[in-house]
């Protein structure tokens, strides 16, 4: 055991029902690197799980995909059949995870609820998130390899082939859920992307409906939309573009009027909140209140659109869990997407607070 193991075990000794905050904060350390720490306690048999272990009332679970994602650069426009000069960056990803490490930063207590392999890539991924997110409800698999993503890209950035290795993913079943329904009932939030399978999407509406649960559901990609039921009931908060809300409804989005009536048939369909976002156009957003057209946020220079769609639903989200009425929520989702696609990092590293307050207060 390492040293902060063994100052943990002997403050569970001294308070077995001592809260992870409390232990964190005598410790010096943040609380997610905690949460970890116990999980690796709890693997080596060294304590076997009390009360502290569970889920505080304001934790957020993000719930979906966290992947390693490798971007090949060409150094030359690409030529089949033969070999491509290239560079290679890496980075972990996923909508849930991104989320997660959005609302992380902004100093929300979130746990990351994800099917992983037993491998290198979770390990890094691990590694990176950890100061942002509790990770021990994610599970390894022996047999299964971390879900990945890899984009060939032409020189002027342009995409000559992407590659997605998603299906440990079908393992995030309702079932696997199932024993964690106190932790799950006891969340501020659950956030569930459409990497997970139809029936676990279904299973967590269904939580959410009977217990009064707030329950925020991001698609990945138009082709997944087919995961989310026809009935919304029990959605809190669905976030997604024009393209995957066409596909959803059936419909072409033209304008402005088909847009926002796209927004009413998905608030007719039972989600409380539905925005629908169209990158410069900006976004179509409504609850029982009404449905507004929001301006987009002009950035000078975009350098990846990676992740900004997880930047906005970590504003978003950020705004309303901290009790701002529902027009100041959609513009901070906006700011933080604006910020993100001026970063070269799926999730922007200057992200807190205190910044995304400031920031918004000086586009007044």
């Amino acid at each position: 055991m390492n040293r902060n193991e063994q100052k943990i075990l002997a403050l569970i000794e001294r308070d077995p029902y001592m809260s992870q905050q409390e232990m964190a904060d005598a410790l010096g350390i943040s609380r997610p690197s905690l949460a970890n720490l116990i999980s690796g306690l709890i693997k080596q048999g060294k304590i076997l799980g009390r009360a502290y272990v569970l889920p505080e009332e304001n934790t957020i679970l993000c719930i979906g995909g966290a992947n390693v994602d490798r971007k090949f650069h060409l150094k030359a426009p690409s030529v089949h059949g033969t070999s491509n000069p290239a560079t290679v960056t890496r980075s972990v990803g996923g909508v849930a995870r991104n989320i997660a490490e959005n609302l992380g930063r902004l100093g929300h207590t979130v746990q990351l609820v994800s099917i992983a392999g037993d491998d290198p890539e979770w390990r890094f991924i691990e590694e990176v998130s950890s100061p942002y997110m509790d990770t021990a409800m994610t599970k390894t698999l022996s047999q299964g390899a971390t879900g990945s993503y890899t984009a060939v890209l032409e020189p002027d950035g342009e995409m000559a082939l992407a590659l997605a290795d998603m299906d440990i993913y079908t393992e995030l079943t309702p079932e696997y859920l199932e024993p964690h329904r106190s932790m799950l009932m006891r969340a501020k939030l659950l956030v569930v992307d459409l990497n997970c399978p139809k029936q676990t999407i279904k299973y967590l509406q269904d939580l959410a409906f009977s217990s009064g649960l707030q329950l925020a559901v991001i698609p990945v990609s138009a082709p997944k939309m087919e995961r989310l039921g026809e009935d919304l009931k029990g959605v809190s908060f669905l976030i997604l573009n024009r393209d995957e809300a066409a596909l959803r409804l059936g419909i072409s989005i033209h304008d402005e009027t088909d847009w926002k009536r796209a927004v009413e048939l998905l608030l007719e369909q039972g989600a409380t909140t539905a925005v629908v976002t169209g990158g410069k156009d900006g976004a179509m957003a409504g609850d029982a209140n009404g449905i507004t057209h929001f301006p987009a946020i002009k950035t000078a220079q975009v350098e990846d659109v990676t992740g900004a769609g997880d930047a906005f639903a970590g504003g978003f989200l950020h705004a309303h869990l901290s009790g701002h009425d529902f027009h100041k929520a959609v513009r901070m989702g906006m700011l933080n997407a604006a910020k993100t696609l001026a970063s070269s990092q799926t999730v922007r590293p200057e992200l807190t607070e205190t910044v995304l307050t400031k920031e918004l207060e000086e586009l007044k």
